[in-house]
């Protein structure tokens, strides 16, 4: 009998879910864009690039193949990078089972997608591409989530969002274990854009959180740091309802907060890692502009998504007219417009309540 499961994308989250998924005795086929992660997969049992000192079900195999991982599939997950992703879908629309609409769909992405009108969420760009079965049917997978843990069995919860609950109670029924809680949604929208967003928020905080440290000033400490992610929080909101959120408990449970709590937070967020290196091994000396950065970002190491996500964020919140300082000063950063003690105070007098 063929596998009925893939997942598109062979990181650390595409390989982290992929693994949840084989532990419950499912084969599973990862599509890599690497033959070097492929053969790991197949022939060791780990992905030792992206998720290392991790063993892999066999049940979990892996291709090259995008038509084999993609075509007949009960279950597809779209897990590669945002910048990546629409080349990654064009590549699977000519699949059998998604031309008659036979597969249900999931994506794990964070980010916006760009287009002639401005960036744009994920879910409603795939739809566009996708045939018109697929409306309002795709799932949107997130909350506060490291594969380093997942993969390794620690607690987490996850948020799965659709139009269509039942295709939702489907992705939380093959994800969800003992250790792996999964709640439905049905605000896409709403989770996507604190998804997304968050990301910029953690460059900033990691920043801080350097800047903090470094001794460069005595006006930062922990309660800064907090109000900081309180604030941003708030933009979070702000440019989820200006997206057509629908719920105010997106951004108050695990697919806000939670999300936005672990990224700034923890130990193996990459846009934390990101916003350190800022200060700490001033990174953006390399580069003339974010545009420069967002063509090399291959030469991290490390893919921060919310690189991408702060250009796209100051273009949303210009056309909506929203008032979003940490964000669109962020961007100002990396587009090597602000300094980042600049940045800082001016975020001071933006808080200030005059």
């Amino acid at each position: 009998m063929s596998i009925q499961i893939s997942v598109l994308g062979a990181g650390a989250w595409g390989t982290a879910l992929a693994k949840v998924i084989a532990d419950k005795g499912k084969d599973v086929l990862i599509w890599s864009f690497e033959e070097s992660v492929r053969d790991d997969i197949n022939q060791n049992n780990q992905n030792s690039r992206y998720l290392p000192d991790v063993k892999l079900p066999v049940t979990l195999k892996a291709t090259t193949d995008i038509n084999e991982a993609a075509d007949g599939k009960q279950y597809l997950i779209y897990a590669v990078p945002s910048m990546f992703l629409l080349d990654t879908l064009k590549k699977t629309l000519s699949a059998n089972s998604i031309r008659e609409g036979q597969t249900v769909i999931a994506v794990i992405t964070k980010g916006f997608l760009p287009s002639d009108n401005g960036p744009r969420l994920i879910v409603e760009t795939m739809e566009d591409y996708l045939p018109g079965f697929f409306r309002e049917s795709l799932v949107y997978i997130s909350g506060p989530s490291h594969a380093e843990e997942v993969s390794r069995g620690k607690v987490t919860g996850l948020i799965a969002a659709s139009e269509t609950p039942k295709n939702s109670i489907r992705f939380r029924n093959l994800l969800k274990n003992p250790r792996l809680l999964v709640y439905s949604s049905l605000d896409v929208r709403g989770v996507q854009a604190a998804a997304a967003a968050k990301n910029v928020i953690a460059i900033a905080f990691g920043m801080m959180d350097a800047i903090n440290t470094s001794g460069k000033t005595d006006m930062l400490g922990d309660g800064t740091e907090s109000l900081l992610l309180a604030a941003g929080l708030n933009e979070i909101q702000l440019l989820g309802y200006a997206l057509g959120a629908t719920h105010h408990q997106t951004f108050t449970s695990i697919s806000g907060i939670g999300d936005l709590d672990v990224t700034c937070r923890s130990i193996h967020g990459r846009n934390r890692r990101f916003g350190r290196d800022i200060i700490e091994k001033n990174i953006l000396s390399s580069y003339k502009n974010i545009d420069d950065l967002l063509s090399r970002i291959g030469e991290i190491g490390y893919l921060p998504e919310g690189v991408a996500a702060a250009k796209y964020v100051r273009v949303l919140a210009d056309k909506h007219k929203l008032k979003m300082p940490i964000s669109t000063g962020l961007c100002k950063i990396l587009n090597r417009e602000q300094e980042p003690m600049e940045f800082c105070k001016n975020l001071l007098e933006d808080w200030n309540i005059k």
